[in-house]
């Protein structure tokens, strides 16, 4: 029976995913402070080679980023099937684990952002008299890790006023990221300590054994109306029409122009609201991760993990995606900088600096959106 069949693929999909989130679990508690030796002293008790403590810190980043990569999945996946799911279930799961990734999710992205803002501005003044980057992982804390001393160069005279200013607005951004991004690291230990945590844990370590499926396809029972349908493919066929319906809203013609000077004077008014250009394409940027998701499920579960989980998905998914990821990052450092250049009693140069980020910041989100609106508009191409 078809319906069987697919709803099999979903149970199976999920299982993986679950599995998948267990074993992020269990590989992130296990480079965890105290588990991993000294710099120098050879392997750590995680079984790394190497210096100790930055291989457990690498083994933490990726642990943290399997785990999201699993959540996102789970919790997509109960969106777009909840019809064949238990629904107090689904309820209950979809917003825990919600929370779960994006409280994980933060102090990554605070310490991206500060990179990416930090080499713009060293492209832009041809200075590198700005903070070291400072690097990722639960082992090196944030306010733990000195800045690096910086090796000044000589800027090109035309950059002169630019590279004045650059090196106290990257002394800002720093001071500005850095905090964020250590309340964002104490938030994500308090809640992976927390009884809510352990609490989603439990349930997704029963989901990796049974599936909560609310029909059951057994021959020889009544099916309830309210239980249809049992195709996995109309559900996804509806994530596929509200991704193009928002595709369709999007401005395209716009974004095919290398110019957007009204998105450039939003961003440097005093309103710190987001710009509200921003949101439809963030919301496309979730509609076609769902949409994916979908694809990734119809497939079944062996399609769901980590190293197959893109031979789903045609060539044009995947490039449209990295652009709005693209186009995510450059609309978050934008408004990084427009709100460290609202910072009071700043000096012109540094405000200059900062304004000048803010603006080549917002020429990359126009660059993703040109090249989502190039990709999008490609022939489905399937990976083979």
């Amino acid at each position: 029976m078809a319906a069987d069949q697919d709803t099999g693929a979903l149970a199976a999909y999920l299982r993986a995913q679950a599995t998948e989130f267990l074993r992020a679990l269990r590989r992130h508690r296990e480079s965890g402070p105290g588990t991993s030796t000294a710099p120098g002293t050879g392997p750590g008790t995680n079984g790394t080679s190497g210096p100790g403590r930055p291989a457990a810190a690498e083994d933490d980043v990726d642990a943290a980023r399997a785990l999201r990569r699993a959540a996102r999945r789970i919790s997509g996946t109960l969106h777009t099937f909840q019809p064949l799911l238990d629904p107090d279930w689904a309820e209950g799961m979809r917003p825990e684990l919600a929370w779960l990734s994006g409280t994980l999710a933060l102090e990554h992205a605070h310490a991206s952002r500060l990179e990416r803002l930090l080499q713009a501005l060293h492209r832009l003044s041809g200075s590198s008299a700005l903070p070291a980057p400072r690097p990722l992982g639960r082992a090196s804390g944030a306010a733990t890790v000195p800045t690096g001393v910086p090796v000044v160069r000589q800027a090109p005279p035309d950059r002169g006023n630019l590279t004045v200013g650059a090196a106290k607005a990257g002394a800002l951004l720093d001071r500005q990221l850095t905090l964020a991004r250590t309340r964002a690291h104490s938030t994500a230990l308090q809640a992976l300590g927390s009884s809510r945590f352990h609490a989603v844990a439990d349930k997704v370590a029963l989901l990796a054994s049974e599936v909560p499926l609310r029909l059951t396809g057994h021959p020889g029972r009544a099916t309830a109306p309210e239980t249809a349908p049992f195709d996995l493919r109309p559900l996804a066929a509806a994530a596929h029409g509200r991704l193009t319906d928002a595709v369709a809203a999007l401005p395209l013609v716009a974004a095919g122009s290398p110019y957007n000077a009204q998105a450039l004077v939003h961003g440097l008014s005093p309103d710190p609201a987001p710009h509200p250009q921003d949101a439809p394409w963030h919301q496309v940027r979730l509609l076609l991760r769902l949409h994916r998701y979908a694809l990734e499920a119809l497939a079944g579960g062996d399609a769901g993990s980590a190293g197959s989980a893109e031979d789903t998905v045609d060539v044009r998914l995947l490039a449209a995606g990295e652009a709005l990821d693209r186009h995510r990052d450059a609309s978050e450092a934008a408004a990084a900088a427009a709100q460290a250049a609202r910072t009071p009693r700043i000096a012109p140069a540094t405000a200059y600096a900062l304004g000048v980020l803010h603006a080549d910041q917002r020429h990359e989100v126009e660059a993703a959106r040109y090249a989502f609106q190039h990709s999008w508009r490609k022939e489905p191409i399937r990976l083979p």
